[in-house]
């Protein structure tokens, strides 16, 4: 059962424009599984008769406003679609059909790894980082000592990405995506990765862009993380939202559930 209930949001909310808009936005990725080859299969698809893979929809028919000032969670079981939903709003993939409409800066971090290179250095991969993110160079330069302050990785900025642990690369990937004055940022499970004291750190600073009424949408599977963090909450099955709400109401629906 979906539900739509909006009283629990920001109070931003009740005026204005949505800071992120989604109308009716599918996507769907082609799996190409594995089997033996054929010929005559081969030369069926050249000819654009064969089958290309079978198509699956991360995304179904989601629309979603987040309004400016707002900390939103999505929350949902493995396969759910969560990181596809973020992957569009970061812009980092295109819808297949819909509409994604974004007024502002994002800072993402999203699966480990993401828009870094593991034969580039530390300090290479801040640059690279900032560059997908559409920031320019000299803008990079300015914050790349605060990056590095921040990440605490200042023995290991020079050495290759491929030798980080993946706490290192969160450190690094969140310390850029934090540097680069955001309107909104968007994170997936970030905070479940690294050392108690960087996911302090990491809370502080989420804390502080709440007070300066920067937009947050995250992934978390911390119901806590979730009640402590944001007023509403989407739950996604299986590519569709299942229910919108207050917090403490779709968490406890989730949770009776699971």
């Amino acid at each position: 059962m979906t539900t739509n209930q909006t009283q629990a949001e920001a109070p931003q909310a009740q005026a204005g424009q949505p800071i992120i808009q989604l109308n009716g936005v599918d996507k769907m990725f082609r799996l190409n599984k594995k089997k033996p080859f054929l010929v005559h299969d081969a030369v069926r698809r050249l000819l654009g008769r064969g089958k290309r893979g079978e198509d699956f929809w991360a995304i179904r028919d989601v629309s979603l406003s987040v309004w400016p000032g707002e900390s939103l969670a999505v929350v949902g079981g493995n396969g759910a679609g969560k990181s596809t939903l973020l992957s569009l709003i970061a812009g980092t993939i295109s819808p297949t059909r819909g509409r994604v409409t974004i007024s502002g800066r994002v800072g993402a971090l999203l699966e480990l790894g993401a828009g870094f290179h593991p034969d580039l250095t530390g300090r290479e991969n801040v640059y690279l980082n900032a560059s997908l993110l559409g920031i320019q160079r000299d803008e990079a330069e300015a914050q790349f000592e605060h990056i590095v302050a921040y990440s605490e990785l200042q023995e290991f900025i020079d050495v290759p990405l491929r030798n980080y642990s993946s706490g290192m690369q969160v450190r690094l990937g969140f310390a850029v995506a934090i540097h680069i004055h955001p309107e909104i940022l968007i994170m997936d499970e970030v905070m479940s990765v690294g050392d108690q004291s960087f996911q302090i750190k990491c809370s502080r600073s989420i804390r502080q862009f709440q007070e300066e009424g920067k937009t947050i949408l995250f992934v978390s599977h911390s119901p806590g993380q979730v009640s402590q963090l944001c007023r509403r909450v989407i739950w996604l099955d299986h590519g569709r939202v299942k229910m919108e709400g207050p917090t403490k109401e779709v968490l406890a629906a989730y949770q009776q559930q699971g």
